[in-house]
Formats: structure tokens, C-alpha cells, sequence
């Protein structure tokens, strides 16, 4: 008997990504044996074309970029990776070779990552493509890092570099010329998760998120999570190389990165009295880690100060889809 085309494309494409408990990709349903002794940790993000990632992206990354920031949900919570379901949109026809980068792309991250695909759905529709993944992760009872917890005196902190992920996506729409190495076009399209940092900062993090829509957007839910007020010393927050090299030519840039979105770095509230272990960790997972403000007593609300003190007024917020 042939199968229908839908099944055919699911064997074709998905089937090689199916890990235990997937059945096959044969039933409407999973099994799903959590690590003994362990808590599930579930998170679900959708990306669609020209919102997400451009419509002309190489599809590898596409597929990548799906699973990473997933990915990074799990890492604000302490999270280790399990597996994943993911449901996929796709306008009709759709090129075989996009379907192949694609797989291919989470193939890799897959192996990278140490995680499979346990089932979810394809549907076809006029367009745009549309992606969404649903990530199952697991920790100790009681040991995932919230959002909640943060306290007046804290210090606030971040991984990675801000403001890569704005200026990539501007690069590849032709509003800033691009660097010599790519680096900013590649951490659009590529964010890093945080995984080995987010497992080492549960039990040293008090809260913690990762920076999807912008820093600035993103400590006001942390703020508002623990009733208290987030300051930002905006010369403290970190850059890479290239965003420095922007910045430098156009020092009006700056307030800009840090509402941005597409970071994908963790940002966490911890006692001051732990940063030489936060620091030891960051050398640990070869991480950077870097110490921006800290967090008050008061209304829920971000503040972000200049070299001076003073504070500065800024573009927007962040990111918002409405």
C-alpha cells in the first residue's frame, strides 16, 4: 500500500531523527521514561519566516536555530536536555532541498547536544513557513533556577556578549556592512545555549532567564517576577570584538544593543558574596560571565545608567510581538 504523501515525507525526513520512545514516528503518541530520580523540565518557542529568521537563511541554520533556542530555555532553568517534539508548517510544494538542509541542520545539533525527536506533527499551509518545538529537559527535584528569587542587593549578571544577535540580523539586511569574520551574521543565525553554565549556576543563581527579546525587556521580567528594580551600568555590559568596532564608529549605537533581541545569553540575579564562584564557573564552561548592576528595592522597573551615573534614556523597551 503507498503511503500517504505526508507519511512519506515524515519517513523520508523525520524518521532519521527519532530517538527511543518515538515509536517509530508510527503512533500519535510517545513514551517517555524520565532519568530516575529526576524532574521533567518542558518549554515550547515557534519561529516563523521573516519574523524569526529570514526567508532566504540557509535552511541547516534553520533547522538549528529551532533547537537552540529551545535549548536556551533549558539553560535558564539548570536544564540537561532529553528530547523534543516539533511541529512543522510548511507551504505547498515544498522544496525537497530545503526539507534535507533542514533535517540536516538538527541532525547536527542533535549529536552536539545529546538529544532526539520524539514525535509532533507536519501540516502544509500557504505560507509562511512555520516551525514550533516543544524541548524536555530534566534536573534534580526542586534544583530548576525561576525567574523568581531575585533580592534587593543582588548582583545582576550575564554570559556570553550582548547585541550580536540585533546587529547580525541587520548585516544580513544589507543596514550594516558585515564584518570580516561573519561573527555577527553567525550569532543571528547560530545562538549559543548556555547548557553547561545554566547546570553549573543552579544552587548559585537566585533567578535567571535567557535574553531572547532584549536585555533591557527581559530584566523587567525578572524585576516584576520579584517585585524589585534592575539597575544597568551600560558600560559594563560585555561586547564582542566587532560590536565594539561599530559602537566605536557610532557611539549613538550602544543604547540600541541592549534591546536588541536574539541574544540567547543567560541573565541571573546571585549573592555578591558568590562571585568568585560564578567567575571560576564561567572559566570552567569557557564561558564568559560578566557582572552589569544590580538589583534594589522599589518598584518594579529598570534603570540604565551612562559612565556618569546618570541615568539614559533608551529607543524601546525591546522586542514585542504585538
Amino acid at each position: 500500500m503507498t503511503l500517504p504523501p505526508e507519511f512519506a515525507l515524515i519517513g523520508r525526513y523525520f524518521l532519521p531523527l527519532a530517538g527511543p520512545g518515538a515509536l517509530g514516528l508510527k503512533d500519535d503518541a510517545a513514551l517517555l521514561d524520565p532519568p530516575k530520580g529526576r524532574q521533567l523540565v518542558v518549554a515550547a518557542d515557534a519561529m516563523v519566516a521573516g519574523v524569526h529568521f529570514l526567508p532566504d537563511d540557509p535552511p541547516e541554520t534553520v533547522g538549528r536555530k529551532l533547537l537552540r533556542t529551545n535549548l536556551s530555555d533549558l539553560a535558564a532553568m539548570g536544564a540537561t536536555p532529553l528530547a523534543y517534539l516539533m511541529t512543522t508548517a510548511l507551504p505547498k510544494p515544498m522544496p525537497h532541498e530545503w526539507l534535507a538542509g533542514f533535517v540536516a541542520g538538527l541532525a547536527e545539533d542533535q549529536k552536539l547536544f545529546g538529544l532526539h525527536v520524539l514525535g509532533g506533527d507536519t501540516v502544509s499551509i500557504p505560507g509562511p513557513i512555520s516551525l514550533s518545538l516543544t524541548i524536555i529537559g530534566h534536573v534534580a527535584p526542586g534544583a530548576a533556577v525561576q525567574r523568581v528569587g531575585a533580592r534587593p542587593g543582588d548582583d545582576l549578571w550575564v554570559s556570553g556578549t550582548i547585541g550580536d544577535g540585533a546587529l547580525g540580523l541587520a548585516v544580513l539586511q544589507g543596514k550594516l556592512p558585515a564584518d570580516a569574520e561573519g561573527h555577527l551574521a553567525s550569532r543571528y543565525r547560530l545562538p549559543q545555549p548556555r547548557l553547561a553554565l545554566g547546570q553549573g549556576l543552579a544552587g548559585l543563581a537566585r533567578a535567571m532567564m535567557d535574553v531572547s527579546d532584549g536585555l533591557v525587556q527581559d530584566l523587567g521580567h525578572l524585576c516584576r517576577a520579584g517585585d524589585l528594580s534592575g539597575v544597568i551600568e551600560l558600560p559594563a555590559v560585555p561586547l564582542s570584538p566587532a560590536a565594539e568596532a561599530l559602537a566605536a564608529a557610532d557611539p549613538a549605537l550602544l543604547p540600541s544593543l541592549i534591546v536588541g533581541g536574539d541574544d540567547y545569553e543567560l541573565l541571573f540575579a546571585a549573592d555578591p558574596a558568590d562571585r568568585a564562584a560564578i567567575e571560576a564557573l564561567g572559566a570552567a564552561t569557557g564561558t564568559r560571565v560578566t557582572r552589569i548592576g544590580h538589583f534594589t528595592a522599589g518598584e518594579a522597573a529598570v534603570t540604565v545608567r551612562d559612565a556618569t551615573g546618570r541615568p539614559i534614556e533608551l529607543p524601546r523597551p525591546g522586542w514585542s510581538h504585538f
